[in-house]
């Protein structure tokens, strides 16, 4: 399953996509965020999309849209929303649902990576 994480301001919240990226199997990881995200690093590979945070919601989603296009291959996607507000989290979701694809939600625990 490819996980899809949202890289937005606020280092704290990186540390969750950083462990889901560690123990989790994926067989393709997709870090979205902007201009500040791009200093995300991480010992295992994947793909960044640059977007425009900054946007309204109806401009991020499409354009979350057209840079998602063709990069899932699967049914459905892992995804987390750690980092992030609502208007991103709406936009993605949104972008996600209208590809189509199927969302399962994940999250890192003291358990390890479960999905909710």
């Amino acid at each position: 399953m490819e996980l899809i994480c949202l890289l937005s301001s606020g280092k704290g919240t990186w540390a969750q996509v950083s462990g889901l990226m560690k123990h989790g199997e994926w067989e393709k990881i997709i870090l979205i965020g902007d201009d500040f995200a791009k200093d995300f690093k991480h010992e295992k590979e994947f793909e960044f999309i640059k977007i425009d945070l900054s946007q309204r919601i109806k401009d991020l989603k499409e354009d979350l849209s057209q840079k998602l296009k063709g990069k899932i291959h699967g049914l459905e996607v892992a995804l987390t929303l750690a980092s992030g507000d609502g208007k991103e989290h709406m936009a993605l979701l949104s972008a996600l649902i209208n590809l189509p694809v199927g969302v399962r939600f994940a999250a890192l625990t003291k358990e390890g990576v479960i999905d909710l």
